[in-house]
């Protein structure tokens, strides 16, 4: 007679018995076959055993299940679709004439200088610009509250939002929640580099977006929260939204922050399929003892199969919160969006396995508090220049962020200070041209050439090259980087590069390791590095614009007309920041 064990282990069911079992049996086997096919991922079990927590806006708002289901919904659609994922609803369209005479007018109920859509990363540019004396509103579909989460970053990066008026100096010692150092950036089976003060706070999103909304306020902003955006009309005179709920806002200019799955950048994008993508996930969990240094990266050590694709896994820790014992940890990929491609519930079963191998615990003595998911698209034609008159992107919606990067908070603060400055010139002048607030979201080689960065991280399926290869090749970039010194590591560490230090760490490279450069060209392509080579120079180019003819534009700027100094600064500024050359150690 069968008999039949269900032994469960992780998310498999183990079947023991007969397989020349009378045919009566053989339904029982095919009843308990379809129970195995059925059976919950050990990503389910978990993530449904935890309390439900409260899902806010932006990415990694959500933990539940259901969220992870809906966001791998979304993965497979873009990675099915051929070019593009699916026709843009038309959310932004252009009305001549003017709106202070249209029909819409009467049932306008406020008029402001700047709408942000979008307020988990808009609150911070809303509040810069409330702090130069424009009249702002913030639109937010939920109640604006920052996740549980925390962001990790560095003072340096804090300190620039005490510099644009976001933040007061005081308020830095409240959102921050821990401090670790030293952090690693690790090779498996090569060896690690270690630094300190890069990336190594963890910041309170809830106790950060709490602060600034506070100001915001203060400053005179307003809030609309539990509204949504249904279309935005744009008029001679002014930008006009129309909300979910009937309500109708006219402002001078509207900033989109509504991040990187913005309506308003799929219609600018006609939905085109992204030509990268960041899968993350990852947990917060309580019992790691040995819990005081931080990883800002560690490679694993082979590219490794998944589905019908492959991926290679990169890492990253750092203690969260006051309790000793709690730590973060996230694993991410970078891969081509194609069909077979992993979905993020695959990753995390991947995670679930191979987290307690990195860390050196047992998963078993870990309680889980949290489970973090997150797809992050780039695209290469990034920044996004303005489509329209009287609407900007910022944040992730703009793409100004690293293709490396899986988040925006520290593009945010590198570039706010430019962007608000940006913003406060063009409604002071009325310069609200699609051309003219293009300026803002200019070209940047650094973060172009980023792009290589990318590909030459993501697996291919079929690959003439050995699966260490990109272990191998990051470690000798970091090598090479390392015995260079603080001044070509530490900027790219915090996605930050700049000529002379990318020169000199291929250059390393290039004499330490030639027996790499052949793996490099059939990891990323002739065509990738020849439009690299193009980005390079362009890269060198804006370097010694910046460091040489600036200094002789700069004096000179105030006698230029308004338009045509308001042009001037925006070069310059790109000339700096698309160098690098903002960075300061």
């Amino acid at each position: 007679m069968e008999t039949v064990m269900h032994l469960q282990k992780g998310a498999h069911y183990l079947f023991h018995g007969s397989f020349t079992a009378p045919s009566r049996n053989r339904t029982r086997r095919k009843n308990c076959l379809q129970i195995q096919a059925t059976a919950p991922s050990r990503t389910q079990r978990i993530m449904e055993s935890l309390p439900s927590s409260q899902e806010v806006g932006g990415a990694g708002g959500s933990y539940s299940y259901n969220g992870l289901k809906r966001l791998d919904s979304l993965w497979s659609s873009i990675c099915n679709a051929s070019s593009v994922v699916q026709e843009p609803q038309q959310v932004v369209s252009s009305v001549p004439g003017l709106f202070l005479e249209s029909e819409q007018a009467k049932d306008c109920t406020e008029n402001l200088d700047v709408i942000v859509c979008g307020g988990t990363l808009g609150i911070f540019v809303a509040t810069a610009l409330s702090y130069k004396g424009l009249r702002v509103g913030v639109v937010e579909r939920d109640i604006l509250r920052g996740r549980e989460q925390e962001w990790n970053i560095s003072r340096k990066e804090l300190l620039e939002l005490v510099e644009v008026g976001v933040l007061m100096e005081d308020d830095i010692n409240h959102i921050i929640s821990s401090s670790f150092n030293p952090n690693r950036c690790g090779f498996e089976g090569k060896g690690d580099i270690w630094v300190t003060d890069i990336l190594n706070l963890g910041v309170s999103p809830s106790k950060l977006i709490e602060i600034v909304k506070n100001r915001f306020l203060s400053l005179g902003g307003i809030m609309f929260e539990g509204c949504s955006v249904s279309r935005i009309t744009i008029y001679d005179d002014a930008a006009v939204l129309q909300l979910m709920d009937g309500k109708v806002l006219s402002s001078r200019l509207v900033i989109d922050a509504m991040g990187n799955f913005s309506p308003v950048v799929r219609q600018i994008r006609g939905g085109r399929k992204p030509d990268g993508i960041c899968l993350v996930v990852g947990s917060c969990s309580r019992g790691f003892t040995n819990n005081t240094s931080s990883d800002v990266i560690f490679s694993s050590g082979s590219v490794k199969a998944i589905r019908k694709s492959v991926a290679h896994y990169f890492w990253e820790a750092f203690p969260a919160g006051s309790d000793p014992l709690k730590r973060t940890t996230y694993m991410f990929t970078y891969l081509n969006p194609q069909p077979g491609s992993p979905l993020l519930e695959d990753l995390l079963e991947d995670y679930w396995e191979l987290m307690p191998l990195y860390q050196g615990v047992s998963l078993e003595n870990l309680e889980i508090l949290r489970v973090i998911f997150g797809i992050f698209p780039t695209f290469r034609d990034s920044p996004l220049p303005a489509a329209f008159d009287r609407v900007l992107q910022f944040g992730d919606a703009s793409g100004v962020q690293s293709p490396v990067s899986f988040g925006g908070f520290g593009s945010l603060t590198r570039h706010i200070g430019r962007i608000s400055s940006g913003i406060h010139e063009v409604i002071s002048h009325d310069f609200l041209d699609a051309q003219s607030l293009s300026l803002i979201n200019p070209y940047m080689p650094n973060l172009s050439a980023s792009w290589l960065f990318q590909r030459a991280m993501s697996a291919k399926q079929e690959s003439d090259v050995p699966p260490t290869f990109i272990n191998e090749l990051l470690y000798a970039n970091f090598e090479s980087m390392q015995k260079l010194g603080d001044e070509v590591l530490r900027p790219f560490l915090q996605d930050v590069v700049q000529f002379g230090p990318l020169l000199k760490t291929l250059g390393m490279v290039m004499l330490t390791k030639p027996q790499i450069i052949p793996s490099i060209f059939k990891q990323v392509g002739i065509p990738v590095l020849v439009d690299w080579s193009g980005h390079f120079v362009m890269l060198g180019w804006y370097t010694f614009l910046s460091l040489y003819m600036e200094p002789l534009i700069q004096p000179v700027l105030s006698k230029f007309p308004a338009k045509l100094r308001y042009v001037w600064n925006r070069r310059l500024e790109a000339w700096k920041y698309g160098a690098g050359l903002d960075y300061k150690l």
